[in-house]
């Protein structure tokens, strides 16, 4: 069946703590999901929350800024309902100059350094990789340590989600440290998301 084309529909939304900001075109399905978070710990702001605001509007885009906390079904229930071909998550660190591109999660998760971590999932793989190739230049470096907090948690969820159930979606993650400039890491992240739109659906 031939996908229906129809004029732009903005939407947005606030449900249990998360921010939505969506753009479709009639009943095309949307292809590139990015996420990031709120305000944490001693962070009144999120640079992730920042940069997804200044993403420029593009058709099919959605946008997402979810509270930080461990909370599977918040992730998932995001993919379910937006059901996209891509999805780009952004974290924000608390160290370093670069942006960093993750390339696995950790079975691993912890709300307190002091303590031990836990596993997300119980007997599951001890780290699962991204598949999402991103092309940023010299502003980043890659990284396969995401860490155990909230970013690394909701990588791995979504990655067993995908992986369960053998989905076709290209997924991948980037960190933002908190004092970049975030105008200048909106600029970057957009040019990433024309080149992931120019090799995959053009």
């Amino acid at each position: 069946m031939a996908r229906r084309f129809g004029s732009p529909c903005a939407l947005s939304r606030s449900h249990d703590g998360v921010s939505e900001r969506f753009v479709s075109i009639g009943t095309e399905p949307m292809r590139i999901l990015v996420y990031g978070f709120g305000p944490y710990r001693r962070f009144r702001y999120n640079i992730t929350a920042k940069i997804i605001r200044r993403l420029p509007r593009r058709r099919r885009l959605g946008k997402i800024i979810f509270p930080v906390r461990f909370h599977r079904r918040q992730f998932i229930d995001a993919v379910r309902k937006h059901d996209p071909e891509v999805i780009l998550g952004l974290g924000q660190c608390s160290r370093g100059k670069r942006l960093r591109i993750e390339r696995c999660a950790l079975n691993k998760r912890r709300a307190d350094k002091h303590k031990k971590a836990q596993p997300i999932v119980r007997r599951g793989p001890r780290q699962l990789s991204t598949n999402l190739e991103l092309n940023i230049g010299p502003a980043a470096r890659v990284s396969r340590n995401a860490g155990d907090y909230v970013c690394n948690y909701s990588m791995y969820v979504i990655l067993d989600y995908l992986k369960r159930r053998r989905a076709p979606v290209r997924f991948g993650f980037v960190h933002i440290p908190h004092d970049f400039d975030p105008g200048r890491a909106s600029l970057i992240l957009a040019k990433a998301i024309d080149s992931i739109e120019a090799a995959s659906f053009r």
